[in-house]
């Protein structure tokens, strides 16, 4: 049975591409790329059928992820298909559990940051579509921070299901 996680930002295009990207590095380099699926959306459709930003491109290259990317937006009735819809902020976690059809769904959606200790109560990621590359560069380590605690809890989701 696989497990399927969404990461789901406003535009798709910066935040949840370079979530997908590194999350699924984790996966594969845990040897759960057979079991474990993940995609990202954004909460709006502004930039659907585009690619990630080459900004958000240009740093996961740098730092050895690739991405083949093309922007979607969210739909409700994707929360049946997922086992976790993780959002890079509040407003998207809000926007979520709003657009989620049952309390159950609802209670997929968690905040990216949430999976890493260190964060403390700042647990949004911010947007650095409006800024400079080192913007990117901050979403990234922060992706990457939390990305080690989000793959521990879904190793232990996948590892407590039948095969």
């Amino acid at each position: 049975m696989t497990y399927r996680v969404s990461f789901v930002c406003t535009g798709n295009i910066c935040r949840s591409p370079m979530a997908e990207s590194v999350f699924r590095a984790r996966v594969e380099e845990a040897g759960l790329g057979d079991r474990v699926e993940v995609e990202s959306a954004g909460t709006g459709g502004w930039h659907e059928g585009d690619g990630a930003d080459p900004r958000a491109v240009a740093v996961l290259e740098e730092h050895g992820y690739g991405t083949d990317h093309v922007a979607r937006q969210f739909q409700a009735s994707w929360f049946s298909r997922l086992d976790l819809v993780i959002a890079l902020d509040g407003g998207h976690r809000k926007a979520l559990r709003r657009l989620a059809p049952t309390e159950q769904d609802a209670q997929k959606v968690r905040l990216l940051r949430s999976y890493d200790p260190a964060a403390g109560d700042d647990l949004d990621v911010p947007d650095p579509y409006y800024g400079g590359l080192d913007g990117f560069e901050e979403c990234l380590e922060m992706v990457e921070a939390a990305s080690e605690g989000l793959l521990t809890a879904v190793r232990e989701e996948v590892e407590g299901r039948a095969i």
